[in-house]
């Protein structure tokens, strides 16, 4: 837990208990089902929760919020964020169905209130969010043409709504594929770890 007090000091007893379960419980599930890298799974923290959480230093969601996080996999980013805003309420998606049910599991362990998961795939969806989160999932010139119809007209942040997406690596070619406005954020601005050297947000507005 000292990773994540370190960049987040005001967490609620409860929220500290939530993130301090996440390691274990996603070890136990990993040994069963691929739901991370395997060699991982001892920088579980590091690599994945504090990785979810850099979106909360991009914004910080508003009372009421909707956000998607489409492709969640086993829960990532969307169940760290949804302990960090207990007053935003996150849907999780994603079309591998035993993914789905790691992330409801984690959900139930933990006690979140304001996360719900479901098998579906994006382009079956017809509900309306203020926000969509990725995390690796595919490329934006792929990824934009799915989300645009999911994002809500009605905006409840000062930053307007669209897609907030984790990226890593040589975005140069990708970044020019999509032809919409873009904002490219290096991670290590909020992070010093080595580790996220060349991660970076990628936000999208769509309003």
């Amino acid at each position: 837990m000292e990773l994540i007090n370190k960049y987040f000091p005001k967490l609620t007893l409860i929220q500290q208990n939530q993130f301090a379960a996440l390691p274990a419980l996603y070890k136990d599930w990993n040994a069963k089902i691929n739901v991370i890298s395997r060699k991982d799974t001892e920088n579980i923290m590091l690599h994945h929760i504090l990785h979810s959480l850099s979106i909360a230093k991009f914004i910080n969601f508003k009372k009421g919020t909707n956000c998607l996080d489409l492709g969640t996999g086993g829960g990532l980013p969307g169940i760290p964020l949804a302990i960090l805003f207990p007053n935003v309420e996150f849907t999780l998606v994603d079309g591998t169905a035993k993914k789905i049910n790691v992330a409801n599991s984690i959900i139930e362990s933990i006690g979140l209130l304001n996360c719900i998961a479901y098998h579906n795939r994006a382009e079956q969806m017809h509900a309306k969010y203020d926000f969509v989160l990725a995390r690796a999932v595919t490329r934006l010139e792929n990824l934009v043409p799915i989300v645009k119809p999911l994002i809500s007209p009605d905006m409840r942040n000062a930053t307007p709504n669209g897609l907030i997406t984790l990226k890593g690596g040589d975005l140069t070619e990708e970044l020019k594929e999509v032809k919409l406005y873009k904002e490219t954020v290096e991670i290590n601005k909020y992070f010093e770890e080595p580790y996220f050297q060349n991660k970076y947000i990628v936000y999208i507005p769509m309003v």
